[in-house]
């Protein structure tokens, strides 16, 4: 069904076995997922918190199992869903990691420092997931050629096959036009390759791996500390400085390929939080206090 109908990606449908497996496991001998009851399940979840699960986790596992059971039900496998009785774990709201504009200018103006193919590719690589705001398992599979009828958009397969138009700035597509130059040095023996960054794994395009170690070391190169940087912080720093600049929300979402905005709302948060900490430093008032 996440296969068919809602075209769910090959990683999620393995997160999701290896979540039922792990109920599987932890049901009592003779249970199964079909006649498990919610007494069964919440000792699934009392292994978890045994086994020192983050509250994160045991969410992620959870809805895992209430799809599992409203599938059953739905398709009349089953007559009762025994997860609507179990409690969701408390979560506490954990705000992105953002860059600010002028580390994301620092890592820009490093890579922009190299004159080889790795440079000019890596320079398209954050030129566009700035720009564009992509996840980056969207941005590493993106087609070759990679815009539309319009060429201040990508072509974007985003979550769950759902396709979108990002926007290019005037500096990615700069970006893109030199990388295009160069990009026959990436391709394995001179063959075609349908991806806009091919590489030689298995995929046939650049790895999140690989992606994630050169922007690493780009950032410590840049002096910026490497634990705060990865293509994911890199996303968040699109949206929150786009919001910053006067952006809408829903706008922000569409963008971003949120299926839900209360997902984006997390953006807000950070600009209250960063608002917050701006008055605690800067107000005159807040000052004064601190001397006191």
């Amino acid at each position: 069904m996440l296969a068919a109908e809602r075209g769910a990606a090959a990683n999620t449908l393995a997160a999701y076995r290896r979540d039922l497996d792990g109920v599987v496991d932890s049901l009592p001998a003779k249970v199964t997922l079909f006649t498990a009851s919610a007494d069964d399940l919440r000792g699934c979840l009392a292994a978890m918190v045994r086994a020192g699960l983050a509250p994160s986790t045991q969410a992620r596992k959870l809805s895992t199992i209430r799809t599992f059971y409203r599938f059953l039900v739905q398709d009349a496998l089953r007559q009762d869903d025994p997860s609507q009785a179990l409690d969701s774990p408390r979560l506490s709201r954990l705000l992105p990691k953002v860059l600010t504009v002028e580390d994301v200018t620092a890592l820009l103006q490093q890579v922009r420092t190299g004159a080889d193919h790795k440079a000019v590719r890596m320079a398209c690589l954050l030129e566009i997931i700035y720009a564009s705001g992509l996840r980056v398992s969207e941005l590493l599979t993106l087609p070759h050629p990679p815009l539309g009828s319009d060429p201040r958009f990508l072509q974007v397969r985003g979550k769950g096959g759902r396709d979108r138009l990002a926007p290019m700035s005037v500096e990615a597509l700069e970006a893109l036009s030199r990388y295009l130059d160069v990009r026959a040095r990436f391709l394995v023996k001179g063959k075609p390759s349908p991806w806009l960054f091919p590489s030689r794994g298995g995929d046939g395009h650049l790895t999140r791996q690989a992606f994630s170690i050169a922007l690493k070391k780009l950032a410590m190169d840049a002096g910026i500390d490497q634990s705060r940087v990865s293509p994911h912080v890199l996303r968040h720093a699109f949206a929150s400085h786009l919001l910053a600049g006067g952006a809408d929300l829903r706008s922000l979402q569409k963008m971003l390929g949120h299926a839900d905005i209360s997902t984006t709302q997390i953006y807000t948060h950070v600009q209250e939080a960063r608002l917050a900490a701006l008055v605690e430093t800067s107000h005159p008032l807040a000052r004064q206090g601190r001397k006191g």
